[in-house]
């Protein structure tokens, strides 16, 4: 199974009892990209994880798959967010040997919740950075102040062609007897 999914852009957004803030999952023999990601002001209220990425998803639609396809999960951006009651920060979890690239982490507040993970991150065969995030994330992901993350990991703002999307409205009445 391949196909993908890019320059997704999310802002202005309250989770409450979700599994998950975010997630990104697939798996060796998905094949396919998701890329250029990004998401800003959101603010999560009781969740297990704030952030869940995994390449270790193990369901396929087709038994006939190819078990080389690799998936390709880069640009990922989240921004401005707020998070309380938590029990694990983060979860990130990619590909030995097709990492997950180009995550960046900023300005981010995470509250774990009374019942929380001892080690609030755990991250494998990712690469990013971040700035201004609390608990602080694993190695993987090292803070690299507010000035590289202004002009790496900015919001989009070009217009997108779903921005265009003039949505046509039609009616009708009905003639009474």
């Amino acid at each position: 199974m391949s196909g993908g999914i890019q320059d997704v852009r999310a802002e202005d957004i309250t989770a409450i009892h979700t599994e998950s803030g975010i997630r990104i999952k697939t798996a060796v023999g998905r094949g396919g990209y998701g890329k250029d990601i990004y998401v800003q002001r959101m603010t999560m209220h009781t969740m297990k994880w704030t952030f869940w990425m995994t390449g270790n998803y193990g369901s396929h639609a087709d038994k006939n798959y190819d078990p080389n396809a690799l998936p390709e999960i880069k640009g990922i951006n989240y921004r401005d967010m707020v998070a309380d009651e938590v029990t694990m920060a983060g979860n990130l979890e990619g590909i030995s040997n097709d990492q997950f690239t180009g995550i960046c982490i900023a300005n981010v507040t995470i509250s774990m919740a009374a019942k929380s993970k001892k080690q609030p991150w755990t991250c494998s065969d990712v690469e990013g950075i971040t700035s201004g995030v609390t608990p602080k994330p694993c190695n993987l992901l090292p803070d690299q102040g507010p000035e590289k993350i202004t002009t790496t990991c900015e919001f989009p703002t070009e217009t997108l062609p779903i921005d265009m999307l003039e949505l046509k409205k039609c009616t009708s009445s009905i003639k009474l007897p």
